[in-house]
């Protein structure tokens, strides 16, 4: 089952442990701002019954995978770093930073067969063409 969650998150609704907002300029929060989530989502939205276990929402699931292909990590390596950097949690849609893990990295392969690996790609590809801020 898949619901809708896509509410514009804003970089100052997202809560940092640092108590300072996030910075407009990092090369996460710019990527983010260039994908149209709402696209995607409809098209994720579609790999899913109305019924059964709520799927983890698409930004969560193509989030982790541009970090993954952008960054050239594991599954185990990929949710490992996204516990521990509050930018990549803002990239995967979440609303504040917590040092848990956001999911299994089992649930890598299952985000894999679900979002074609070209669009994962040119996304990767358009991090790499944003200036990098500290």
């Amino acid at each position: 089952m898949y619901e809708e969650s896509l509410n514009q998150l804003s970089i100052y609704d997202f809560v940092s442990p640092f108590g300072d907002a996030l910075r407009p300029t990092n090369r996460w929060v710019r990527l983010a701002a260039a994908i149209d989530w709402r696209a995607l989502e409809k098209q994720y939205a579609a790999h899913f019954a109305s019924r059964g276990k709520r799927a983890l929402p698409v930004r969560c699931a193509f989030g982790s995978l541009v970090i993954r292909h952008a960054l050239g990590l594991s599954d185990r390596q990929t949710v490992l770093l996204i516990a521990e950097s509050p930018y990549l949690q803002y990239f995967i849609g979440l609303h504040e930073f917590s040092e848990q893990l956001p999911f299994s990295a089992r649930s890598m392969a299952a985000f894999r067969a679900r979002i074609p690996a070209r669009r994962v790609a040119h996304a990767a590809r358009l991090l790499e063409t944003l200036p990098t801020t500290p």
